[in-house]
């Protein structure tokens, strides 16, 4: 079994994302919806461990920059990103973070 944590940091404001919406899906659906904390993290989104297989991070971007105050475009750049990724047999702790402005994001297998 496989356990996951994300965490997202705001390039644009220079500081972690915090009050931002997500939710997690796996093989069988939706596993669980969550806001990241004033670190940007999530820590009660996944109730245990995982099973191997394809998941999804969809992180609700543009709501929270407009929260923020940013002014968007009408539809904005960026709206709903979603990170699909897969976790394998003994794969252990997998890492998920998420990088993002309004125009740009980026993630890798962190640790």
């Amino acid at each position: 079994m496989n356990t996951l944590s994300t965490h997202v940091l705001d390039t644009m404001h220079g500081r972690p994302a915090a009050g931002l919406a997500l939710a997690l899906a796996g093989p069988d659906g939706e596993i669980a919806v969550g806001m990241t904390n004033s670190d940007g993290r999530c820590p009660d989104l996944v109730p245990g461990p995982l099973a191997p297989g394809a998941y999804t991070l969809r992180f609700m971007v543009a709501d929270y920059f407009r929260a923020a105050g940013v002014m968007l475009p009408d539809p904005p750049f960026l709206d709903v990103v979603t990170i699909a990724f897969g976790m394998a047999e003994g794969g252990g702790h997998y890492h998920v973070p998420l990088l993002v402005s309004p125009w740009s994001y980026s993630t890798y297998r962190g640790s």
